[in-house]
């Protein structure tokens, strides 16, 4: 037995199918079962929640991502709801979830592997979603960070950025933070995968973080590069909830025996 991963995917991103076959790959390397649906992006809703009922009674699936975003005609919320919350290891479960969010969680991660304490520092967030900022502003208070949480009506953006201790930028606008932003010798992690055209590329574009590295990296004392920082490590912590929802299945049917 082995634990299993499946993965919902709805529509044909190119950057959604993309990280499904990483995520997908992965599984695979570490000796996990892997199951992807792929469904047109005219499925309904009543199809999508068809597949994930299916998904929560498979006793060899133990844990169920939903691949976001959701076409536009798809309310999320109904979506993620039907997720049985002790499979959801992407931890966004409306109702309140077991494991924590993967992004979110990995770049705690990727703090506490730089020995990097939060404790006490000054720390702006920037972008309120519900995958990322909000979920990462509270497990950040709860390591006694001090953290201010700056979105699309915030003024001063720039000035707040400036006093902050670790700036983590997840608001998706590419290279939106430039180096006159950091304060000399703060951390930066930065979340965003944004892609901007490139006609010097194959694929007419390349990716960009909401950071401008260029700059950042001359000022700051650790940073994160996109791609290849936070990206890896959400996918990291994904296959970790998987692990930990299979331990704890056969933890509970080894005490039924």
């Amino acid at each position: 037995m082995a634990p299993g991963l499946a993965v919902l995917l709805v529509g044909d991103r190119k950057d959604s199918s993309l990280y499904v076959e990483l995520k997908k790959k992965t599984a695979l390397k570490l000796g996990f079962n892997s199951f992807v649906v792929k469904l047109e992006e005219e499925s309904s809703l009543e199809q999508i929640l068809n597949h994930i009922d299916q998904f929560n009674k498979d006793t060899s699936v133990h844990g169920i991502l939903v691949q976001l975003p959701l076409p536009k005609h798809i309310d999320p919320a109904l979506v993620l709801r039907r997720v049985d919350v002790n499979k959801d290891v992407d931890g966004l479960h409306p109702q309140g979830a077991i494991f924590q969010p993967c992004t979110p969680k990995g770049c705690l991660e990727l703090l506490d592997r730089s020995n990097i304490d939060v404790s006490g520092k000054d720390v702006v967030v920037l972008g309120r979603s519900r995958v990322v900022g909000l979920p990462l502003s509270l497990l950040l208070t709860k390591r006694n960070a001090t953290v201010t949480l700056c979105h699309s009506r915030s003024q001063q953006v720039k000035q707040k950025a400036q006093r902050a201790d670790i700036l983590i930028s997840a608001c998706g606008v590419p290279e939106l933070v430039r180096g006159d932003w950091i304060k000399p010798g703060a951390v930066v992690v930065d979340v965003g995968i944004n892609h901007i055209p490139d006609h010097t590329k194959g694929s007419g574009y390349r990716i960009v973080g909401d950071v401008c590295f260029e700059e950042a990296y001359k000022v700051a004392s650790h940073i994160t590069p996109v791609p290849g920082g936070v990206g890896p490590m959400t996918i990291a912590m994904l296959m970790h909830n998987t692990w930990l929802s299979f331990i704890t299945k056969v933890q509970d049917e080894n005490s039924c025996k």
